[in-house]
């Protein structure tokens, strides 16, 4: 499943670098905390390696 917005990918590489040992867990803020303890390296993979390009930073809130 590819990102809907550039701050989603973000955080999934964030999550990704925890996960995989690169980046201390204790330096994982709000969303990319939440990914790396619910979300699969396999998953975070994919999120992580979305193009940017044509990407809201935030994605819109519905309602």
């Amino acid at each position: 499943m590819p990102a809907k917005s550039a701050a989603q990918q973000k955080a999934a590489g964030a999550a990704l670098s925890a996960k995989r040992g690169d980046t201390p867990k204790s330096k994982l803020q709000g969303a990319s905390r939440d990914m790396e303890k619910s979300m699969s390296e396999k998953e975070l993979e994919e999120l992580a390696s979305t193009k940017r390009k044509g990407k809201p930073e935030h994605k819109r809130k519905d309602g």
